[in-house]
């Protein structure tokens, strides 16, 4: 996504409204799309395992990963053995579904999904077709409850709970669907999402606030932790790299230079080395780091993060998926 068009999303711009038709029939697609599974033309498939499902309804990085991170981690805490399935986007696998392990190469699986695979350790498996990489993990007798990672959209694979990330700095941009802005669906699509998070900016009162806590740097290469010293030059290929960016700077950390790229920009080493001389710390995140593993420098650091978002979403998030477990 271009600088130019996400500003326009954000602050409005006449131009847009040459997209119009285009987005009067993405409208139409989505609403016929998702009618067909609402009227039951199209059935959706209820796979043997519970399924939750982490997503948003715009366009860009709004912190589904962490939010995927952290339930992995609530649930195996509440003593269930999770999985993950994703679609694999940016990823070349030699053929799908594909089970990823914390060795995988992102360019198979995906930079998300092979960030979620070492995290974790937990089964993971990508692929188009949902279905098929829920059935994968479930078929090796690992995992009792899935999550799918950015799969609102995904209406063919039933869902146990949503639970829909929100952008809590940027919300909704314009509030178009695309391509006039960065809206996937309506905002009133929320409301039948079982939790809504807010990542940064102010929580609204049916939203549960979720925190990014940065963790110890690592070194890219796997040597060991280890604090790179200011003046740094940061590059970060998500969704919305100025998040990174405001996070540096919040640390009270010296920034020579930043450099955003697009989201699952796959990288050539000579680009990352012209950024930042051997003596000079170059910084990015953790989801550019599983793809910049296998070459990098000894001044490239990585800084994980963690999400927080409270005992009171643990003891909800819990509570309702043991009731609506106990419904079925």
């Amino acid at each position: 996504m271009s600088k130019a068009l996400e500003r326009a999303w954000q602050e409005g711009h006449p131009a847009l409204w040459l997209l119009a038709p285009l987005t009067a029939l993405f409208a139409l697609i989505t609403a016929v799309r998702r009618g067909l599974y609402r009227l039951g033309w199209k059935r959706a498939v209820t796979v043997a395992v519970p399924v939750v499902v982490v997503g948003n309804i715009t366009v860009g990085g709004n912190g589904k990963t962490p939010t995927v991170l952290y339930l992995t981690a609530l649930l195996q805490k509440a003593g269930y053995r999770p999985g993950i399935i994703s679609r694999g986007y940016g990823g070349k696998a030699p053929h799908y579904p594909f089970r990823v392990t914390p060795k995988t190469p992102a360019h198979y699986c995906g930079d998300e999904p092979a960030l979620m695979a070492q995290r974790t350790g937990v089964p993971v498996a990508v692929g188009p077709d949902r279905v098929a990489a829920a059935n994968l993990l479930i078929e090796s007798g690992e995992v009792d409850i899935l999550i799918s990672d950015d799969g609102m959209q995904h209406y063919r694979l039933d869902r146990t709970l949503e639970v829909a990330v929100i952008d809590g700095q940027r919300r909704f941009g314009n509030g178009h669907l695309m391509p006039m802005g960065p809206l996937r669906e309506s905002p009133s699509r929320l409301k039948r999402c079982d939790f809504r998070i807010c990542n940064g900016g102010e929580a609204l009162a049916d939203e549960y606030p979720m925190i990014l806590n940065p963790d110890d740097w690592q070194r890219v290469d796997g040597s060991g932790p280890e604090s790179p010293k200011p003046p740094l030059v940061a590059m970060a290929g998500i969704g919305h790299p100025p998040r990174f960016f405001e996070t540096l700077s919040a640390l009270g950390l010296e920034l020579a230079a930043c450099h955003g790229f697009a989201d699952h920009q796959d990288f050539e080493p000579d680009t990352l080395v012209a950024l930042a001389p051997e003596s000079t710390p170059l910084v990015m995140t953790e989801k550019d780091a599983v793809k910049c593993r296998a070459f990098a420098r000894p001044n490239w650091y990585y800084l994980p993060v963690t999400a927080s978002l409270g005992r009171d979403f643990d003891t909800e998030f819990l509570r309702k998926l043991k009731e609506t477990l106990d419904g079925l």
